[in-house]
């Protein structure tokens, strides 16, 4: 018999709707029922694709004597932290307050009032891994809660107020400097693990936004910089935490070497690293990065989009209970889907394919050679390889096909769409790639009809029903999905969706003391309204929306978003050089900030040839430090205000080249433009 998530939406809730555990949803409900019967909460936190999250399922809370002590003794409740990061925000803070490391699953012990007052993650249902049973802090717990309660309440009462204080805003006074930037690049450059590449031990994980800061700082000279981020992209892209059979990037790194992936598949993983290897692409011309960023595209096209235009959020670690098994091989798989002997010896040499393989008797696909040495060995140009390469793991993806695929999150989320929708337009605009421009369009089409409910932006939706109020994070991020869009096909409805998204972000999310909380303020209240300034596996929302109110503020010239935004900056600063992987997105921001940006106005039909040249020319190169805006006369009314007020010369479509509130004289030539492009001297 189904327990009280079987009518929920969240593809992880529904996977525990069948356990003789009585869970409820977070709700008032549940939270009332707690506090009639007096009893503590536990409080269970993960996703779908959480591999541990799994094992504790199947171990403690399938098992039907565990199911009798959790439900004779406490209120249960589960949590999607996709769908909530607020809960799990919240309750994060006070298990790594109590034990000194947070993950998933997150278990919380709370009171009926929601205080928390003992956590953890993930229990083994028998002593083990020097840790008690899950049974045995069951007990334990209910315990004391009936002998020793008011111990337990002061406990609550503390760590409640530990988590208030971490939500309270900084007070630091610091102006945003040249040399904040340098100094983060400097700790970077000094952390880095030059023999296998990224930042600390295993588990790895990949930073997309520290590399997208350095190839930031890389456009504007520093080339230690660039050989940090290429050095980076091209251990993970080498195989092992990228899946070169199917494309695609894997959550994490369980080791040093990039090689056996913590195999689930997250949308935001892909995002920011599609968009990292598509600015390094546009830096050095490199096409080994082109490759990445056009196989992780189609990976997400084929895989992870459903047919509204939403992108899914993860595939699973998982199939058929056991992780990886999707995406390993034997070499006797191998040799029966690749045939002909040249192109095995080839595949073995690029791969150093054997019997024993490289991961528990198995094989994780990662490169052993470059294209340069087996170009040398099998005597063909670099490209001839490559493409035998491709047409090798073709065949071998067609064969993987045809196995038990892992579990999809099809649950659409609006901020790690956004993030999706940035990459997708980018790499239409760049690589010229119609299909992708397409792609992002229909999925800006969707987040802002079947994510809106009353005019009221959501933040997920599943199988045609949205639900649960959208976060700051996710108003940035679409604010900046959208002006990436708009950037790429110029049309107005864009930008006007983002200004709107702007004004109402500022209304109901803005903190008086500087920046902005998480939840809207009329959100439903819980024990803290969460203020999250660090950047995780995804941007913060207060990163994203510092971003987000700088870019808004060029388009606009709306100087009160860019104070905020520098207000909010001027926050976080004391953390850029002491811990910069941590900070990634903010040092994205900060590095615009800083910059001379140039606005660029095209006045004319931007379908036009005339129109097009100058475009052209603008996105000829990656331009980090310009906003650019375009629209045929009149102007319309919802386009950038940087549009208003500039005639076409000799009637042909005009580039105006702003910079520092001074416009330079308006060109409609592309070698003019040309000239007032280049780096000011």
């Amino acid at each position: 018999m189904s327990n009280q998530l079987a009518n929920e939406n969240s593809p992880y809730l529904l996977q525990h709707k069948d356990n003789p555990v009585d869970w409820y949803p977070w709700g008032k409900e549940a939270l009332n029922k707690a506090k009639t019967e007096n009893k503590p909460i536990f409080l269970s936190i993960g996703y779908a694709a959480c591999h541990w999250c799994h094992v504790m399922e199947h171990e403690s809370f399938e098992d039907p004597k565990t199911a009798e002590i959790m439900n004779q003794n406490f209120i249960n409740i589960k949590v999607d932290r996709e769908e909530r990061p607020d809960i799990d925000g919240i309750y994060m803070k006070a298990v790594v307050a109590m034990t000194g490391q947070g993950g998933w699953p997150m278990s919380v012990f709370l009171t009926p009032d929601g205080k928390p007052f003992y956590g953890g993650t993930y229990f083994p249902p028998v002593r083990r891994y020097n840790m008690p049973s899950f049974g045995e802090i069951l007990l334990s717990l209910s315990n004391a809660w009936q002998n020793d309660q008011d111990t337990l309440l002061t406990n609550s009462d503390q760590l409640t107020q530990h988590i208030l204080d971490q939500s309270k805003s900084s007070t630091n006074s610091k102006t945003l400097k040249p040399n904040d930037l340098e100094n983060a690049v400097d700790t970077l450059i000094k952390n880095y693990d030059w023999d296998k590449g990224g930042w600390g031990k295993a588990p790895k994980f990949p930073q997309g936004m520290t590399i997208q800061f350095l190839l930031k700082r890389a456009s504007a000279g520093n080339e230690k910089a660039l050989e940090i981020a290429e050095h980076a992209l091209k251990a993970m892209a080498k195989g092992g935490m990228y899946d070169v059979i199917g494309g695609g990037f894997a959550r994490y790194s369980v080791d040093n070497d990039w090689l056996v992936p913590h195999f689930e598949k997250m949308l935001y993983d892909n995002a920011q690293l599609a968009r990292a290897n598509l600015h390094a692409y546009l830096l050095t011309n490199d096409p080994f990065y082109k490759q990445i960023v056009e196989e992780t595209l189609d990976f997400i096209v084929r895989e992870m989009t459903d047919s509204e235009g939403g992108f899914y959020s993860s595939l699973d670690a998982d199939s058929e209970g056991i992780e990886g098994k999707y995406y390993v091989w034997d070499l006797k798989e191998i040799i029966e889907v690749i045939e002909n002997s040249d192109d095995l010896e080839l595949l073995k040499s690029a791969y150093d394919l054997n019997k024993r393989g490289n991961f528990e008797g198995n094989i994780v696909f990662q490169r052993a050679a470059t294209l340069e040495n087996l170009s040398e060995k099998f005597e063909s140009s670099p490209d001839e390889v490559n493409n035998r390469l491709k047409g090798m793991h073709e065949k071998l993806y067609q064969v993987r096909e045809e196995r038990v695929r892992p579990g999809t999150d099809d649950k659409v989320l609006t901020s790690w769409n956004s993030l999706m929708m940035i990459i997708f337009a980018e790499a239409g605009r760049y690589l010229e790639r119609e299909d992708y421009i397409a792609v992002a369009q229909k999925n800006a089409s969707f987040l802002l009809t079947e994510m809106k409910l009353e005019n009221r932006l959501l933040r997920s939706c599943r199988k045609g029903k949205a639900s649960h109020n959208a976060y700051l994070e996710d108003y940035a991020g679409l604010i900046l999905g959208l002006l990436a869009l708009y950037q790429t096909d110029f049309d107005s409805r864009w930008y006007q969706s983002a200004k709107e998204l702007s004004v109402e972000m500022i209304s109901h999310f803005s903190d008086p003391e500087g920046g902005f909380f998480d939840t809207r303020d009329d959100h439903e209240a819980l024990i803290a309204r969460p203020k999250e300034t660090q950047d995780n596996a995804t941007p913060s929302g207060n990163s994203l929306a510092a971003n987000a109110l700088l870019m808004m503020s060029a388009f606009s010239g709306n100087g009160e978003w860019h104070d905020l935004a520098i207000r909010s900056l001027e926050s976080v600063i004391e953390f850029f050089a002491k811990y910069p992987t941590g900070f990634g997105n903010w040092l994205c921001g900060a590095d615009f900030a800083l910059a001379e940006v140039k606005e660029i106005a095209v006045i004319g039909d931007p379908k036009l040839k005339e129109s097009l040249e100058l475009l052209d020319q603008v996105w000829k190169e990656w331009r980090p430090h310009f906003i650019v805006a375009a629209a045929e006369v009149p102007v319309n009314q919802e386009s950038p205000e940087i549009l208003k007020d500039r005639p076409m010369m000799d009637d042909l479509p005009t580039a105006y080249v702003c910079e520092n509130f001074v416009c330079k004289r308006p060109v409609n030539s592309v070698e003019a433009l040309k000239l007032q492009l280049s780096p000011s001297k």
